[in-house]
């Protein structure tokens, strides 16, 4: 799954989520005691769906990211200088920045 097409969904998810909770609050005082149980048993069900989608996707992006590192890690085994040489590379420019100010 891409990034962007995760995004989308989390968005979506997000503004049905905000939607199912606007109709609860909008209409709290217009309905009986059966729609509003109707209605809360809506919003803690979106409510449920939505924590559990973005717990899977927080998830995939937690392994996402073990991955990046361990990749990375095994580069810098493989190839030592060439990362001392990054890392240098990466001070000089840090401390250029930091010496501007």
């Amino acid at each position: 799954m891409s990034k962007d097409t995760t995004s989308e969904n989390l968005r979506a998810e997000l503004k049905n989520l905000a939607d199912t909770l606007e109709e609860v609050l909008s209409t709290s005082t217009d309905k009986s005691r059966s729609e509003l149980d109707k209605l809360r048993a809506k919003a803690q069900s979106t409510l449920s769906e939505t924590r559990a989608r973005l717990g899977e996707s927080g998830e995939r992006l937690a392994q996402h990211t073990r991955e990046a590192a361990d990749r990375a890690d095994e580069y810098v085994r493989e190839n030592p200088w060439t990362g001392i040489g990054i890392g240098a590379a990466v001070g000089v420019v840090l401390g250029v920045l930091l010496a501007r100010r």
